[in-house]
Formats: C-alpha cells, structure tokens, sequence
C-alpha cells in the first residue's frame, strides 16, 4: 500500500492569507463608498442658503375708479307690421330677412277679396242714396213752391223736409261706411312705414292675419341705442353728457359714446334708473337685441403703482406681496384699487414705482429670507 502525500507547509499557509487579503480589500472599498458618500452630503443648512426668485418692477400709473354695466342693443326705430282692421289669409309675402326696404314700399298682400266686394257695395248705395236725396231735395223745392201759393199745408212741407234731412243722414252714414270699408281695403297691402330692414317674418302665405298679428318686423339701423338700467344709487354715474365706453359682444368692437337721455324716476319694482347711448351706425354694422358691455367712470384719477397680478395673493381688499430689500425679501400687506387684464393696481403711498417686486418663487418665501435675485425684462425692455 502507498503511503498518503502530505501538503507542503507553505501552501497550507496560503488559503487563510489570501482570505484576509480580500476580506481587506472589500473593507477598505466599503470605506472608500462610505467616506464618498459622506463628503457629498450638505452640511449646510437648506434654510439659511438664498433662494432664487425673480423680480419686476412696479411701474407708476392711475386708477380711475368706474362702474361696468350689461346694455341692451336696440334699434333707433322698430315695427311690426300687420293688418290693423282686416281678419284675412296672407296671399303674399315679397321680402326676407335682411333685405333693405324703403318706406311706402309693398312689404306684403292680404287675400281681401271680400272687403273688396263690400266696399264696391257700399259705394253702389252710398250712388242710390244720393240720387234719391237729390229727388227729394228738389220734390221739396217745388213743394215750397207750392207752399207759398196755398195749395200745400206747411205739414206737408216740414214732412218733405224732414225726408229730405233723413236721407242727407243715410247718405252721410253710407260714406263713412265706405270710408271704413277703403281702409279695409287699404289694409291689405302692407307697405314699409319708414327706411330700413326687415329683422323678422312671422307669417308666411297661407297663415290667417287678424289685427294682433304681425307679419314682418321692421328695424332701421342707422342710428343704434344702448340701454341701460342702473342701481337707483348710481343715479348721477349716468348723468347726460357723462362718457362711456362700450364693448360690443357680438362683434367685438370697442366705441365710445355719451349718455344720451336718463329718466327721471326710477322704475318702482326694481328700483333702478333707465338710460339710454346713442350711437349713429350709417354703415349698419351692429346687429341689434344684442348685448353690450358699458364702463363709466367715477371721480377723479387716483396715484397708483402697477404690479403684474401673478405678484399678489389677493384676500378682500388686501394683497399679500414681496418686496425686494437688498438681498432679503419682505412681506408686505397693500390696499388694492383694481385689477384689469393681468395687472393689479395698489395705492402708491404703500408701493413706490420702482420698487422690486418678487413674481416667481415668492410661494416659498417666508419675511426677513434672502433671495438671489433675477430681474425679468418686460417686453418694452426687449424692444
């Protein structure tokens, strides 16, 4: 049998010192992930560092203080146009809406064939009528002819008289009649009571008019009126002669004009004061039963600093501001007068123009922080 090898003493050395040596590499790689990760952590307080924001600056303006009001658009004339005596079928209608018309111009016809019928009637007897009053006036001149020679008794001749008188009444009768009946007649063909255009057509051929209804609807443009009805304590914000500006919703435009006329009472259920604009339009460009928007002025113009609105916390008539001190921020509290398209106006006493004023990153800022400051450029600025 063959003896068993035994190990060199060298080589059973060898394990246990290669396990240290890579248990001693992977501690020192540990501490150099540790030591690392140590010297990239801030050992300065977040709180004390500045904060960056960026600053624009309050501009000097005025505020006029007004009042805004919704107006109604309405034509300076409008009509409805129907038969006024006259119970018929509408035979013919000869306009749409939007067309031009001139005054006395045929709008549309009735079918009154048969108050045509009747006042060729009533003008037939009101002929008969008249020739039997002439007979009965000169039968009455004879008999007073005869009266005076004795041959008639004055009984006779009061009666002729008075048939005479009966039938002058019958004839007067028969033409007021016949008057009635023309304007019957009349009455069936519709025609434009002044210049303008046709806003509406309510009936077509073929529908029954009676005198409540309306055919067509008439409106002339040329001169638009903007009505208002204001809160009874705005009473002198409309007086006449007062300027006013006015923006057109449906097509936009922004005009200027002057109240025209303001009643005198005010309108006992609601309690509000009527006034009225008056705004020529030659060119018919402003549709009516529209809505418009009117501002008037209050009192004199008040100093003002002009701030843009994102700079603000607005609460009531306060807002919250940052103002810009050297490199430390300080809240501020300041009356506001109005706001309008994106700006904010404040009293000028309590925000000089000039002054630097926080917009963006002032929601993490707190009274007294320090700030790195980035002034933005306002669009004049870049021009």
């Amino acid at each position: 049998m063959s003896e068993p090898s035994i190990a060199h003493p060298t080589l059973r050395l060898r394990v246990p010192f290669a396990i240290l040596g890579f248990c001693a590499v992977v501690l020192c790689a540990l501490l150099l992930l540790v030591v690392r990760a140590r010297s990239s952590v801030n050992q300065v307080a977040l709180s004390s560092m500045p904060k960056g924001v960026t600053s624009v600056t309050a501009k000097e303006s005025l505020f006029h203080p007004s009042r805004r009001y919704v107006g109604y658009v309405a034509p300076w004339l409008e009509a409805r146009v129907g038969p006024q005596f006259t119970s018929s079928y509408v035979d013919t209608v000869l306009v749409r809406p939007g067309d031009v018309v001139k005054r006395g111009q045929v709008l549309a016809t009735l079918d009154c064939r048969n108050a045509s019928e009747q006042s060729k009637a009533l003008s037939m007897q009101a002929r008969a009528l008249s020739a039997t009053q002439e007979a009965l006036a000169k039968e009455t001149s004879r008999v007073s002819g005869l009266l005076s020679l004795g041959f008639v008794s004055p009984n006779e001749m009061d009666r002729r008289v008075a048939e005479s008188s009966s039938k002058q009444a019958e004839i007067l009768a028969a033409k007021s009649r016949l008057a009635r009946a023309s304007l019957e007649v009349d009455d069936c063909v519709l025609r434009a009571p002044f210049d303008g255009e046709v806003a509406d057509r309510l009936l077509d051929p073929g529908a029954f008019a009676r005198p409540s209804a309306s055919v067509l609807s008439i409106i002339d443009r040329e001169q638009v009126r903007i009505l208002l009805d204001v809160p009874e304590t705005d009473f002198n914000v409309v007086a006449v002669g007062g300027k006013a500006q006015i923006r057109l919703l449906s097509t936009g435009g922004v005009l200027t004009g002057r109240i025209a006329r303001r009643n005198p009472a005010a309108e006992p259920g609601t309690r509000t004061i009527h006034a009225e604009i008056d705004l020529p339009d030659a060119k018919r460009s402003i549709p009516v039963s529209t809505t418009a928007e009117v501002i008037l002025n209050v009192g004199e113009p008040l100093a003002a600093s002009e701030i843009p609105l994102l700079a603000a916390s607005t609460r009531g008539e306060l807002a919250t501001i940052f103002v810009v001190d050297g490199e430390v921020a300080r809240k501020r509290r300041v009356p506001i007068l109005g706001e309008s398209e994106g700006r904010l106006l404040v009293i000028r006493s309590a925000l000089r123009p000039g002054s630097a004023v926080v917009t963006e990153g002032r929601a993490l800022l707190q009274d007294g922080e320090r700030i790195l400051n980035h002034i933005a450029r306002s669009s004049e600025d870049r021009q």
